[in-house]
């Protein structure tokens, strides 16, 4: 890592020293140290390492508040188990904050105290990225998207390419001209976002979603400008960055003077825009914001598109994406949408809010440098899965598509993976 000079640990330290309130003080003072958040953890089930423990990571943090904010911790640190922020310290932060926490909020939920450990976690990766310690790998991916507009860097003529090619895809399909994929078409009721992942390696959910706005008559358009629901920035903890990155959607909105955006599929994109951007930006939304998964069930609900459920017959599961569903609150709708378009769906044991985490979150799928750990990790998922039976993994994420590919390919499961809207359109029955 380096020399870790004074002036370096003092941009660290600077996160305790202008607080807003006392509410990470709390967070800080309030572990009772009962263990019940060990077993939530799925680093901590996976190696059985106690480092792992959301607590451990917890107190990490408080240890050094400890030192440099008590009295006790600065006249007797031994005594209080206070710690300086040195190279020691600053390495076994970026280890267990960075590369063994998805941030999935699990351990949130069993708190028998409430502590919100993930809000100490991301201080805790804030302190990091100030000092400029964020893993490589990871910031590179929020350059990318600093620099380029999206976080795999995708040239603004190939995006383009892409859609076109999708388009042409589509009004084969459905063999109407009108089924067109819109570009930076101003004045439409929704602009609709994706991920990367999309454009660069998953086209066909963007023709699934394209076709289930056909079904519905829905007036949309995507932008060629920013159409990045993803924001790594909320991962790496620096705050300045996710702000540049969320203004954009903000701009892109008024600039096309739609009325809803529509978040693609994509959890963390999903809480860093509609939950943590209105913190960033201090203002509130003047346009209405919804996950797809949501947009879809409204369709559902108002009689917009029909579904025919015969046409899915394999065995159908659902893994939940911690920041949409236990993060997010969003548990209901995606249980609505398959319910109608397969024949036989069946849960995962825990699911819903309490759901395991597939193990890619946290910007874990950014930073290869801990792909191993990541990987052993993934068996708690690969083994829910295996005892559903399913032959179709659903899951309303793209980072999570992502993550359970390589648990499909890793554990040699066999089954298909797919998105809400790929299901969607599977058994959409048209006109």
């Amino acid at each position: 890592m380096g020399t870790l000079t004074d002036p370096i640990k003092n941009k660290g330290l600077a996160v305790f020293d202008d607080l807003p309130d006392s509410r990470l003080i709390t967070q800080l003072n309030s572990c009772v140290h009962c263990g019940l958040c060990a077993e939530t953890c799925i680093y901590y089930l996976a190696t059985g390492d106690e480092r792992m423990i959301p607590a451990r990571k917890v107190d990490l943090v408080a240890s050094i508040y400890r030192r440099y904010h008590t009295v006790a911790g600065k006249l007797f640190p031994a005594i209080v188990k206070a710690r300086d922020l040195d190279e020691d310290t600053a390495d076994e932060m970026v280890d267990l904050l960075y590369g063994a926490c998805t941030m999935c909020g699990r351990c949130n939920a069993h708190c028998s105290i409430g502590i919100d450990i993930g809000f100490v976690i991301r201080t805790g990766r804030t302190m990091l990225s100030n000092m400029g310690m964020v893993p490589a790998t990871l910031q590179s991916t929020v350059d990318a998207a600093l620099v380029s507009g999206n976080n795999m860097s995708i040239p603004k003529e190939e995006f383009i390419d892409t859609l076109k090619w999708m388009e042409e895809e589509l009004v084969d399909e459905l063999n109407d001209p009108q089924a067109v994929i819109p570009l930076d078409q101003p004045g439409k009721r929704v602009l609709y976002t994706l991920n990367p992942r999309e454009p660069k390696f998953f086209p066909l959910s963007i023709a699934a979603m394209a076709k289930i706005f056909y079904a519905a008559g829905e007036s949309w358009t995507l932008s060629t400008r920013m159409y990045d629901v993803t924001n790594y920035a909320y991962f790496s903890g620096n705050i300045n960055e996710a702000s540049i990155i969320a203004n954009r959607l903000w701009d892109e909105m008024s600039a096309l003077k739609t009325q809803a955006l529509v978040l693609a599929e994509c959890g963390h994109g999903s809480a860093a825009f509609r939950w943590e951007s209105p913190n960033y930006l201090h203002q509130q939304f003047p346009f209405e914001v919804m996950t797809s998964v949501e947009w879809i069930a409204r369709y559902l609900r108002q009689g917009k598109i029909k579904l025919d459920p015969s046409r899915i017959k394999e065995t159908v599961t659902l893994h939940d994406p911690c920041n949409l569903v236990r993060n997010g609150g969003i548990i209901h709708e995606q249980r609505v949408i398959l319910r109608q378009c397969v024949e036989n769906f069946v849960e995962m044991n825990p699911c819903g809010s309490d759901n395991h985490c597939c193990g890619g979150g946290g910007g874990q799928l950014a930073m290869s440098e801990y792909n191993e750990r990541r990987m052993k990790i993934a068996g708690i998922k690969a083994d829910q899965i295996r005892k559903t039976g399913a032959k179709i993994v659903v899951t309303p994420c793209h980072n999570c598509v992502d993550q359970l590919s390589q648990i499909n390919f890793h554990y040699k499961l066999n089954v298909q993976i797919k998105t809400i809207a790929e299901v969607v359109a599977d058994a959409l029955i048209l006109p």
